[in-house]
């Protein structure tokens, strides 16, 4: 579920239009989470700002029940982020924006 994207900025000729949005679902174990920064490159796409610097309270497991390391995971979240349609909401945010101004 999205929870909520927030543009940090609009961009200029020195600086990207850039945001973070937040996603989450409750698990039987509870609220699980992962958040991200976005910038928009040419053309308007909205991509990772560091597909690396995922914040989640998600832990990963192996086969063997082991804790994945951040470097580990990070591909397994990754895979989560690109299937959610979080780049739609991102254009959502940055219209609504931009009909305010």
């Amino acid at each position: 579920m999205h929870f909520g994207t927030r543009v940090l900025s609009h961009g200029d000729s020195d600086r990207q239009c850039c945001g973070h949005t937040l996603w989450g679902m409750t698990a039987p174990s509870g609220p699980a989470g992962m958040a991200w920064d976005w910038v928009q490159i040419p053309e308007g796409v909205v991509t990772l700002a560091d597909p690396l610097a995922l914040i989640t309270n998600l832990w990963l497991l192996d086969v063997y029940g082991k804790v994945l390391t951040p470097v580990q995971a990070a591909p397994h979240l990754n895979g989560i982020v690109h299937a959610l349609p979080w780049q739609a909401e991102v254009q959502r945010a940055l219209e609504s924006e931009s009909a305010e101004v």
